[in-house]
Order: structure tokens, then sequence, then C-alpha cells
């Protein structure tokens, strides 16, 4: 049986300037392999046989703008070094993934100028946006309603399947590029905890999280059990649908924030999730528990 990749340590990239692409090549292969040298190298070599096959002399670049935004063309180069293929999920090669994503290994997601990994290390699925302030743990089961979600906000979303590498070739705990970092699962999810994701999601519609997610599944249950929530007359599930929704309202996500070159992060307070359902024995006795606590207040 084969060991963890990297020591069982996630590799992560915070975002510089405007290098998510590399972050994004980088957190697939699980290591500082590109750097935007690499990037803007590939970029140009492309954008030369390009020039050539439309039988024209340009200064314009189809695979890198002004700004430093890569196109896709330039990520499957890059992987395409290690032997990995880039492919639409909407393509009927991809059709497997489609209905079991869990079962492959990574995704890329692309949405106006930034890009970002999904990925899945040590059997364990990860978010790993450099916006964020460490890598995201996602759930297998929320994995496929992401990606769902992910598409209905607009972003374009590929395959990534191949050989990964196994190890990463830097030996030392540190990255060399400088915003690299490499984390052990528990300190990712403590970094992640301690954070707000507010500006990230502000800025690149990013969609619900898990715990919107859970909100939303609550409410539909109410309403399947007691017509719209605040109009159903039923006093109970309005008060623990308005007593969810204000938890819910206090936790996100974490994420970083470029301010002056600089990465602050925000702590929020910790969330007490919902565990039961409305509805059923254990769903009225949370009821009674929530609409007691809301009394008390």
């Amino acid at each position: 049986m084969e060991g963890p990749i990297n020591g069982g340590m996630l590799y992560h990239e915070v975002q510089e300037s405007k290098l998510c692409a590399v972050h994004c090549v980088n957190t697939v292969l699980q290591g500082p392999f590109f750097s935007e040298i690499d990037l803007a190298a590939l970029a140009s070599d492309l954008d030369r046989r390009e020039h050539q096959m439309m039988q024209q002399v340009s200064h314009e670049s189809f695979n890198v703008s002004m700004d430093g935004d890569f196109s896709i063309q330039v990520l499957q180069k890059a992987l395409e070094v290690w032997d990995l293929q880039v492919i639409p999920l909407h393509s009927p090669v991809a059709e497997p993934a489609q209905v079991d994503p869990e079962l492959e290994n990574a995704f890329i997601c692309h949405l106006q100028d930034h890009w970002f990994c999904i990925r899945k290390v040590n059997g364990e699925w990860y978010n790993f946006d450099s916006l964020y302030a460490a890598p995201e743990h996602l759930s297998k089961f929320y994995l496929s309603a992401y990606l769902d979600t992910l598409k209905g906000f607009g972003w374009s979303i590929f395959l990534v399947r191949g050989n990964f590498p196994k190890e990463c070739p830097v030996t030392s705990g540190e990255a060399t590029n400088g915003y690299g970092q490499w984390l052990l699962p528990e300190d990712a999810e403590r970094i992640i905890k301690s954070c707000n994701s507010g500006q990230r999601r502000d800025r690149y519609q990013q969609p619900p999280t898990e715990d919107d997610e859970l909100n939303a599944a609550i409410a539909a249950s109410l309403r399947d059990n007691g017509g719209e929530v605040g109009t159903s007359g039923n006093d109970h599930d309005d008060e623990l649908a308005a007593a969810i929704a204000a938890s819910l309202k206090n936790s996100s996500p974490a994420v970083v924030k470029k301010d002056g070159g600089e990465v602050t992060a925000t702590p929020v307070p910790a969330l007490a999730r919902v565990t039961t359902a409305a509805g059923g024995e254990d769903g009225e006795s949370e009821r009674k528990r929530s609409k007691s606590g809301l009394q008390e207040k």
C-alpha cells in the first residue's frame, strides 16, 4: 500500500498579485513546480505557434492578458509536462466525473480572471483556492453539490486526469517561491475555522458554503412539513428556522484578503451546528429546545 504523498502534508499557495493560474497549477501538482516565468514562456510559445498557423505577425497575446491572466491552453501545456490531461467537465469523455466526481483526483475552476483547484490529497478533498488562507476540506457528499453550484454561478470547470506526482522534489518544509506553504490537515482546518470569507465571496461570486447548504436544506424541510417558512402558521418551525438562519450568518469558510501586499484574515466565532432536521421525534425535540432557548432570550 502506497504511503501518503508529501508525508501527509498539504501544499497551498496564498494569492500573490494576479498569479492565481500559477497557484492553481502548483496545487494540482502539490508542490512549487512552476513560476510565473515558466507560464509566461509557455504562453509566448503558444502565441508564436498560433500566429504561424494564422499566417500573421502580431504582438497581441491570446494566452496571457496584460494583467497576467493565463488561458486554459497555458495551464494545459504546463500540466502536460507531467503527463496530465485537462478535460472540460461538460465533454462526453468526462461524463463519469459528472456522475461520481469523488472518484476523480482534481478539478480546475475558472471565472473571469480567477483560477483555483479542487484536489483530492491522501483520500480527502480540499479546495485549494489561493484566496483562502489554507486548504478547505470538502466532504465527498458536498463535492458534487459544490461543483454543481459553481456551474450554476457561471464557473468553467475542467477535469484533470493522469499520473499525478507522488512527491514534491522540495525536501525542506518551506516552499521556494515565497508564497507557498506546507500544512498538516489539522493545521489547515484550524486556520480555516479562525478566518472569515466575506471579501472573497463578494469579489468572485463564490457559491454557498456547506453551512449555507445546510440552512437551505433545513428551510426546504420545514416548507415540506408546513408551508413556506415564515408563513406556515407553525410557530415552532418559524422560530427554529429563524434561529438557525441567525446562527449560520455568523460563520463562513476562511479566506485571505490582499491589502497593500499583505495577507490578512479575520476571526469569526464558531458555528453551533444543527444535526437533526425538523420533523419526526428528534426534530420535534429540537424544535422544543430551540423555542425554549428563544423564550429564555
